[in-house]
């Protein structure tokens, strides 16, 4: 999935990889978050937008830092700190459930979960209901949305 979302970030011309880069190669490789989503309409719209975004139209990013506010606990070159925010979460999610691997419902969940991210705006554009699925998707005794920053954080 990650390298699906880098090759995307190169090929649409941008300097980083983005949680709507993240988000994009989630929905083309991974059949059980294209599940999460209740209707295949509300998934046609999602992918609508992003594509629409991948080639120039629509919600325009390109050359710009996405930082919704999230404190990434590192950085990266090449990485959005929102983007490195949303891989930590899932990250801990996963070792939450005993170190378990990293999967793409992790990811969605740690993107829907920033409510300012690109990804939730392209979410949001399509008629998705953020909230209701950062709930949906979280684990029991979850820290969801702690601090100021508005990003999703590990902290408990």
């Amino acid at each position: 999935m990650v390298a699906g979302a880098r090759r995307r970030a190169l090929r649409d011309g941008d300097r980083q990889l983005d949680t709507a880069h993240l988000l994009h190669s989630l929905m083309e490789s991974d059949p059980e978050v294209r599940a999460v989503l209740d209707d295949g309409a509300q998934l046609a719209r999602v992918l609508g937008y992003l594509v629409q975004r991948s080639i120039g139209y629509g919600l325009r990013w390109q050359g710009s830092v996405e930082d919704s506010g999230a404190v990434p606990l590192m950085t990266q070159p090449g990485w959005s700190p929102s983007a490195l925010t949303a891989m930590e979460y899932a990250l801990g999610r996963a070792e939450a459930r005993g170190g378990e691997p990293v999967g793409g419902c992790d990811v969605l969940a740690a993107l829907a979960a920033d409510p300012d991210c690109r990804a939730v705006e392209v979410l949001r554009h399509a008629g998705v209901d953020t909230t209701a699925l950062a709930d949906r998707l979280a684990q029991p005794g979850e820290p969801g949305l702690t601090g100021s920053v508005g990003g999703p954080s590990l902290q408990a």
